[in-house]
């Protein structure tokens, strides 16, 4: 089974669209991995630019954020820019709809958490990894400053949902079932 979980990035902020993960002009590239250097580049966080090239960006496998992450035209280059810089799970209150099917279909796994536990992970922040456990429907969150802090949290997700992400994605559901 696929694992999910790594380093994460934080982007506190609501409503990040489709733009904002991958800008208009690269819609025209015609591989995955020409959006990697392009991911969350015009993202602005508190009046800042976020900067998409740090070394905690580029180690980062886990993205925490705010509500409706994915908002605005549905594309799956906005996933594919995900997918292209090896993030394998975005935790947010909520997704829009089209964005969050794209992701699971992608194999990238979508947590939906109440606010009071975003805003725990975000209380977090530092250099924290999360782990995520499919059977159990955990996730577990370490810090490795010196308080140690940790949490662990319960999620849901359905069953088909789970499928399409722990094959990888919708092809290779399908491949393993056609």
């Amino acid at each position: 089974m696929k694992k999910f979980g790594g380093p994460a990035i934080f982007l506190d902020k609501d409503n990040i669209n489709t733009d904002e993960i991958i800008p208009a002009k690269y819609l025209t590239e015609i591989s995955k991995t020409a959006l990697k250097a392009h991911l969350l580049e015009d993202l602005f966080l508190g009046g800042m630019r976020f900067d998409h090239h740090s070394r905690k960006m580029q180690d980062a496998q886990v993205v925490v954020t705010r509500s409706n992450f994915g908002c605005g035209s549905s594309r799956e280059h906005a996933v594919w820019a995900l997918e292209a810089n090896d993030i394998n799970v975005v935790i947010a209150e909520s997704f829009a709809r089209i964005f969050r099917q794209n992701m699971f279909n992608c194999g990238i796994l979508a947590i939906e958490l109440k606010k009071e536990q975003i805003d725990e992970l975000f209380d977090m922040e530092g250099n924290i990894a999360l782990s995520i456990n499919l059977e159990n429907y955990t996730l577990d969150a370490a810090s490795d400053l010196a308080s140690q802090n940790s949490l662990t949290v319960q999620f849901s997700l359905n069953e088909f949902d789970k499928k399409l992400v722990s094959e990888g994605g919708w092809l290779a559901y399908a491949d393993s079932k056609y």
